[in-house]
């Protein structure tokens, strides 16, 4: 069964709130950690790879916190879940490194291929900033 962690769902949520403010706004850690409900010392883990990633800018010091690096309607939830969790794979011989000597003979090889490719599709076709546009219910 393919399921997001914990963190995958974090990062999620951290990045919509974040994309649900003007862009540019820098917003502090412990703002987006309450609204989101996400622990901020898990939350700053998040945020310091999405930074590195150029998802989003970190600002220390007075009045940093942190902003998107770039358009929420340019990051798709797929490039978030994958900055985290790692490539989309339901099952290991469609990882990257998942190398299995029955690939070409594996009548079930193609089917989880197909799998991977339809979760990624639908993952890339989705942006933050339609996301973030979404109302809560």
């Amino acid at each position: 069964m393919m399921e997001l962690t914990r963190k995958g769902e974090y990062a999620v949520r951290g990045i919509i709130h974040l994309a649900r403010q003007p862009y540019g706004t820098v917003v502090l850690l412990g703002e987006i950690a309450e609204a989101a409900e996400i622990p901020q010392t898990f939350l700053a883990k998040i945020f310091q790879n999405f930074a590195k990633l150029g998802f989003i800018n970190s600002y220390r010091g007075t009045g940093g916190g942190f902003s998107l690096a770039r358009p929420a309607a340019e990051i798709t939830l797929r490039q978030v879940v994958e900055a985290v969790e790692g490539p989309i794979a339901p099952n290991r011989c469609v990882a990257p490194a998942g190398e299995c000597v029955r690939s070409a003979t594996c009548t079930v090889h193609t089917v989880w291929r197909q799998v991977q490719l339809q979760a990624q599709e639908t993952l890339d076709g989705v942006t933050i900033e339609e996301l973030a546009r979404e109302e809560s219910p």
